[in-house]
């Protein structure tokens, strides 16, 4: 059988002050068109469908969209990660249990055998589903409990619901099965990106390699936004990756799916298809000569924008908005050589430079007071800055 394994779609997210539905859109049908092209008999979503746990409305409909245009021709089964709401995936989940060839949603863990495996009775396809959504139990710690003690337990409790899950998949695959693993954590030794949750992916949600069981034939894995294998795996295993690059830590960052042969008794084989979807994200510094040079490469961009600058540009900020239609970030940046000059006072100009944006705002002449407290907050930044 083949499966499709995507993760962190991040439905609702925003870059700056711009929306991302119409690539998110985009990217969907791009991964359905995949899933048709590639005759896929089940698709495994490894969480973060949403980025907020309540979504916004318009972004509720895009995400559960994807999922019912997934299940057009095949069975999806979808977990929560640390983006989603475990309440809102359950109560979701008897809505859209029927649609198409059926969309499981596994919002809470649930043990093996209370729901916690789906098998070809739930699916329609010859694999047993180990289900495991973003183990979130430390929000509600007993305020008695040293939190220490939680976060030294994650990595142990992660490595005990997987072999959980192990024994239950062994113990029902037989010869004619496929097993499976979905999962939303992060293993130690991934490549992380800029973009993942920083409360979620520091040591102390961090699970041991050796948890990932031998038992599957796939391990399909969500919450690291970088494509990569998992490190350390017995078996193969996969990050899907996000759908879209998610902030500049992720610029120039090919996305993906990947793609699972799988046939009982036998490892799985893995192969990426590329997303082509999205607009690119860049990053760019220069003079505001070099970058204007550059304007039909970087116009249709999201721009992360450093322009070095010899003095104050009270104007930069509207300058780059205006000629770049999707600037994320811009700031000047003045090199430390031209800085050290500064340091023995203010340059000539910068009243003048002051003056003229005062005129510019108000109309009026800036006052006299209020020139020479410029020019002493001048005075004190170069003072502290040599």
């Amino acid at each position: 059988m083949r499966i499709l394994h995507t993760a962190d779609w991040h439905v609702g997210r925003r870059l700056g002050r711009h929306d991302r539905a119409s690539e998110t859109a985009a990217a969907l049908e791009e991964v359905a068109r995949i899933a048709t092209e590639h005759e896929v008999d089940l698709v495994l979503v490894a969480g973060d469908v949403f980025d907020r746990p309540i979504p916004p409305v318009d972004a509720l409909a895009l995400g559960l969209g994807g999922l019912v245009r997934l299940a057009e021709d095949r069975p999806v089964v979808a977990v929560a990660g640390n983006h989603d709401s475990p309440e809102l995936f359950d109560a979701l989940a008897p809505l859209v249990r029927h649609q198409g060839r059926g969309i499981h949603l596994l919002g809470s863990i649930r043990r093996p055998d209370e729901g916690g495996v789906l098998g070809p009775e739930e699916l329609g396809v010859p694999a047993l589903v180990g289900c495991l959504p973003f183990l979130r139990e430390g929000r509600v710690v007993d305020f008695m409990r040293d939190a220490g003690e939680w976060y030294g337990q994650y990595a142990e409790r992660i490595a005990a619901l997987c072999a959980a899950f192990d024994a239950a998949l062994v113990a029902r695959a037989g010869t004619d099965l496929v097993p499976l693993l979905v999962a939303h954590f992060m293993v130690g030794g991934v490549k992380v990106g800029g973009s993942e949750r920083e409360l979620h992916v520091g040591g102390a949600y961090v699970a041991s390699a050796h948890a990932i069981p031998p038992g599957p034939q796939y391990v399909a894995l969500g919450h690291i936004h970088a494509p990569q294998a998992i490190p350390g795996s017995p078996v193969p295993g996969q990050y899907a990756g996000s759908l879209l690059p998610l902030d500049f830590g992720e610029a120039g960052e090919t996305k993906r799916v990947v793609i699972v042969d799988a046939e009982p008794g036998r490892l799985a084989t893995v192969a990426s298809v590329p997303l082509a979807s999205g607009r690119p994200l860049v990053r760019a510094e220069g003079t505001w000569e070099e970058i204007d040079a550059r304007i039909d490469e970087l116009r249709d961009t999201f721009l992360d924008l450093t322009v070095r600058v010899g003095g104050i540009d009270s104007d930069l900020g509207r300058r780059a908005a205006d000629t770049f239609p999707f600037l994320v970030n811009v700031r000047p940046y003045r090199p430390a050589g031209e800085r050290r000059a500064r340091s023995a006072g203010p340059r000539p100009g910068d009243d003048e430079q002051y003056a003229d944006y005062y005129r510019r705002d108000t109309g009026e002449e800036p006052p006299s007071g209020l020139l020479e407290l410029f020019r002493e907050v001048l005075e004190e930044v170069a003072d502290a800055s040599a």
